[in-house]
């Protein structure tokens, strides 16, 4: 499932590519387990409308649409934010419209300049819905970990009394987090990931945060970890696979001690760890 990392190079590229360009027309495939918001309401909120931004919150894609040029005549006025999350195997490309739909597109928004900006998920596990602010928009649900403060990531983790790799995977606490980035930090803060989070002092936690933002933005400027079915809006793969330490690396030496990678189940996810460098 994409990350944090990869749901905001998503996210970049497709507003830098689409902001400010009207949706013409609205086309959805009918697969209901996709849409949690119905899809005639979808269509009717989305067409006619501009783009103003697409942003990440934690792992969602938020889209935010101003009112459609004929408000004057139409019931809805203001905006409406279109929530995408892609689940395990969704995409969201910008593409020409001679370029033939890809198998499983659920979602095609014709942009004023004739692009096509299509939702792709062959697995659905992808969601779908509209979020209508004012007066609040989406936030998702937990903190955001590339802005957290000490002091707060500390009152989120000390109190509790699971394994910290299971706390850092609670979408509750740090919306954004899933096994890539939860493996990598708690190998470059040397903590083990079956540790107790209320067991680890002031300073292992700000060693997490520091190693978390450092993963993170170095995540985002290498285009995320292509994995498994990742693209960004280009269809591009991302290249901070290349750089993990210990995920997906089960038996492969530690890049830092040679000691074999070891994997183990934390919270029903696979979890990997180096015995010696991780305490």
């Amino acid at each position: 499932m994409p990350e944090l990392p990869e749901v905001e190079t998503i996210a970049a590229g497709v507003h830098a590519r689409v902001h400010g360009q009207r949706i013409a027309r609205v086309w959805t495939s009918g697969a209901p387990q996709t849409f949690k918001t119905p899809e005639a309401e979808i269509a009717a909120a989305l067409a006619g409308s501009r783009i103003a931004s697409v942003r990440r919150v934690g792992k969602t894609i938020v889209m935010t649409v101003g009112a459609p040029s004929f408000a004057a005549s139409s019931q809805r006025v203001g905006s409406v934010e279109l929530l995408i999350h892609l689940g395990m195997t969704g995409r969201l490309l910008v593409s020409a419209p001679e370029i033939p739909l890809a198998p499983h597109t659920h979602a095609v928004l014709t942009l004023g300049d004739g692009r096509e900006l299509r939702f792709v998920d062959p697995r659905r596990f992808g969601r779908l819905s509209l979020h209508a602010p004012p007066p609040t928009t989406y936030t998702g649900p937990g903190r955001e970990p590339l802005t957290i403060t000490l002091d707060d990531f500390i009152a989120l983790f000390h109190p509790r009394r699971t394994p910290i790799k299971a706390a850092l995977l609670d979408q509750s606490l740090l919306h954004g987090i899933g096994n890539i980035y939860a493996d990598e930090s708690l190998f470059r803060a040397a903590i083990r990931p079956t540790r107790q989070s209320a067991r680890l002092t002031r300073a292992e936690l700000a060693r997490l945060r520091t190693a978390l933002v450092k993963v993170l933005r170095h995540a985002i400027e290498l285009g995320g970890s292509s994995v498994s079915d990742y693209v960004d809006a280009d269809g591009a793969r991302g290249f901070f696979q290349l750089q993990h330490k210990v995920y997906r690396r089960t038996g492969q030496p530690c890049r830092v001690c040679k000691t074999p990678i070891r994997r183990i189940q934390i919270a029903g996810r696979s979890t990997h760890f180096c015995p010696s460098c991780q305490m």
